[in-house]
C-alpha cells in the first residue's frame, strides 16, 4: 500500500528533516530555464504568447547555454518574474541595477 510522502518524512529524525528540507531549497534555487517554467506551471506555448514569438523559439532559448540578458529578462516577466543580477563576493554582494531601467514586457 503507498503511503503519502509527509508520513514518510514526519517518521524521519529531525536533523534528516532539516538536510532533505536544506538540499531541497537548494534544488528550488539552481533551476534551469525549463525547470522553472514547469515549476511556474506554464506551458512553452504560454510563454511564447507572453513574448509574441513562436513556441519552438522558447524551446530552443531554454536549450541554450549562453543568453543575453534582455533575453534572460523578458523570459523572467513572461513568467511574471522580475529579473536581478547580483554579485557575490567574500566580503558583500552587488546589485546591478544598470538594467532596470529597460522596459518591462507587458
Amino acid at each position: 500500500m503507498a503511503k503519502k510522502f509527509s508520513e514518510l518524512v514526519a517518521k524521519m529524525p529531525p536533523e534528516a528533516q532539516e538536510r532533505a528540507h536544506a538540499w531541497a531549497q537548494a534544488r528550488l534555487a539552481e533551476m534551469r530555464l525549463d525547470e522553472l517554467r514547469q515549476a511556474r506551471g506554464l506551458s512553452q506555448k504560454e510563454v511564447a504568447e507572453t513574448l509574441h514569438i513562436q513556441q519552438p523559439a522558447v524551446a530552443k532559448l531554454e536549450k541554450r547555454t549562453d543568453i543575453y540578458i534582455s533575453t534572460l529578462r523578458k523570459y523572467v516577466e513572461a513568467m511574471g518574474g522580475e529579473l536581478e543580477i547580483i554579485a557575490r563576493f567574500p566580503d558583500r554582494a552587488v546589485k546591478f541595477n544598470n538594467f532596470s531601467d529597460l522596459e518591462p514586457v507587458r
